[in-house]
């Protein structure tokens, strides 16, 4: 893997693929570039990719405390690194970092995210604060196990399905990021959406949900494409939160062929 400084002096590992307009993929909660690959490859025939581990994860550094404006920071290293501006997609809380990212100023053509995980309303903000208030007692408590079985069970995995996963080589992995958890539920806040904030996003934007993701995730994304000035919403049919390469991929190509190669741009 390549790396970069951030401003801050952390260190952020990412690999690129292909050639043409640059497309940034932000992946989500526990996530690497590996996990991103699968989409990569499939994009790389006509866009320049870039996935990256988030500050945390996989071969980045960690520099502390975490704040927002850090996580901005490293989206913004990679931005300069491929001529200064891009496009990006971000799934999850991917999605949530890149619409802050955008907010505050990042250079971005063209902004897709799937199912950024606010919480809107008023049920929603006291599950966001009670599932807040215990990850941070795990970990506090140096469970991370604990930590990473909370993010896997609130976003709907079964719990049999955990227990496999508690089995599997892979476990050790999420555990060894169970602590970049905190970092994400710091990125969306009391889990209402910014909508002040996200005033200032200018990048034309498509919100996507999945067709078979639990009906709050698909009236939040339609809420979010609401609040942002330039933004349409799509479903993908079949879809959940676990999405399909395959199935974004010929979305997220019509929609980036929009933007301007570097070179062309006046």
């Amino acid at each position: 893997m390549d790396k970069i400084p951030s401003r801050d002096g952390t260190v952020i590992a990412y690999r690129h693929r292909g050639e043409g307009p640059p497309v940034i993929l932000v992946g989500g909660s526990l996530g690497t570039a590996a996990t991103e690959a699968a989409l990569a490859r499939l994009l790389a025939p006509r866009f320049h990719v870039v996935t990256y581990d988030r500050r945390g994860r996989g071969s980045s550094g960690d520099g502390g405390p975490y704040a927002v404006e850090r996580e901005i920071e490293d989206l913004a290293a990679l931005v300069a690194a491929v001529g200064g501006r891009a496009s990006v997609f971000g799934t999850g809380s991917g999605g949530a970092l890149a619409l802050e990212a955008q907010a505050a100023g990042l250079p971005v053509e063209l902004l897709a995210v799937y199912e950024p995980p606010y919480t809107p309303g008023a049920s929603g903000l006291q599950y966001k604060a009670c599932c807040t208030s215990r990850l941070h007692g795990l970990l506090s408590a140096g469970d991370r196990a604990g930590a990473v079985e909370l993010f896997l069970s609130v976003t709907g995995v079964p719990a049999d399905m955990i227990a496999r996963m508690r089995r599997a080589p892979l476990w050790s992995d999420l555990v060894a990021m169970a602590h970049t958890l905190a970092y994400d539920d710091a990125l969306l806040g009391d889990g209402s959406i910014p909508a002040a904030r996200f005033a200032a996003v200018t990048a034309r934007t498509l919100v996507i949900c999945g067709g078979s993701s639990p009906t709050p995730a698909r009236q939040s994304t339609r809420a979010l494409a609401e609040a942002l000035p330039r933004a349409r919403h799509r479903t993908l049919t079949g879809q959940t939160r676990e999405l399909a390469p395959q199935a974004v991929a010929p979305v997220l190509r019509d929609f980036f062929a929009r933007s301007v190669p570097l070179r062309q741009a006046s």
